[in-house]
């Protein structure tokens, strides 16, 4: 690689990259001929597009390329793929938002999951919730646990009534 080179970016075609699992569910990976035993994946833009612009990585963080989208590997290769990606950001769905109270200077968020029932607290609405588009809400807590409403106009009457006066 030429000095001019060494910040290209590698668009992955399906035909550049085969990916499944090694032992022990290590995700791992054939790229452009090259047998890699662990790979690293991560999201160019992780709320905006959560299955394009996937950066493929080695075990020492270095880029080896990009894939443009998923739906347009091979099949293996789209569910493995799918999967690392799942693994790694891993994000509880919210399916009711039960109460958002302010108790002082703090947001109590109770909320039903696909998990499961957990809580949040926030500081501020504005630092803790980000808007990637179409409905979908990514709530972070002072602690750094995330969790995801899908779409807020899907959920039921009482979640929607809850989220009136913080959306």
């Amino acid at each position: 690689m030429t000095e001019g080179d060494k910040y290209d970016i590698r668009l992955f075609s399906p035909d550049d990259v085969y990916f499944s699992r090694g032992q022990g569910g290590v995700f791992q990976g054939i790229v452009e001929g090259k047998p890699y035993e662990e790979l690293e994946v991560y999201r160019a833009f992780p709320f905006l597009y959560t299955t394009q612009y996937i950066s493929i990585r080695n075990v020492k963080g270095e880029e080896l390329g990009i894939v443009p989208d998923l739906k347009d590997l091979y099949e293996e290769s789209a569910t493995e793929l799918e999967r690392e990606l799942q693994l790694r950001y891993f994000m509880p769905r919210v399916t009711r938002v039960e109460s958002v109270k302010q108790k002082s200077d703090l947001w109590m968020w109770e909320l039903q999951t696909h998990l499961g029932a957990t809580r949040m607290v926030m500081r501020n609405l504005h630092e803790y919730m980000q808007y990637p588009g179409g409905g979908r809400v990514i709530l972070t807590d002072i602690s750094g646990k995330r969790c995801e409403i899908v779409d807020w106009r899907e959920l039921d009457a009482h979640s929607r009534k809850q989220l009136e006066e913080v959306l």
